[in-house]
């Protein structure tokens, strides 16, 4: 029973100390970054943005068989961008 609490705890320090530390990383450094990660032009408008975030966590989201840190770097990408176009 102690083994099994232990292991419980272990896990638990284990997935949440994780998950903190991928939060401080900059998911997107620059706008540039953001362009090529959407795949869009430097002319492109905020629709432009939009439907390019839409097409690319179609294919990387995680319940469609990609990973979390894929969708994360898409959603921060369409963010950075559409925060600079204001």
């Amino acid at each position: 029973m102690k083994f099994l609490l232990a292991l419980v705890v272990i896990w638990a320090a284990w997935h949440f100390l994780g998950r903190s530390r991928a939060k401080v990383r900059p998911a997107i450094a620059d706008e540039v970054e953001a362009r090529q990660v959407l795949g869009i032009d430097r002319d492109a408008d905020a629709d432009d943005i939009r439907a390019a975030h839409r097409r690319l966590v179609a294919q990387v989201h995680p319940d469609r068989g990609g990973s979390a840190e894929l969708t994360r770097r898409v959603n921060a990408a369409r963010d950075l961008l559409l925060r600079r176009l204001g």
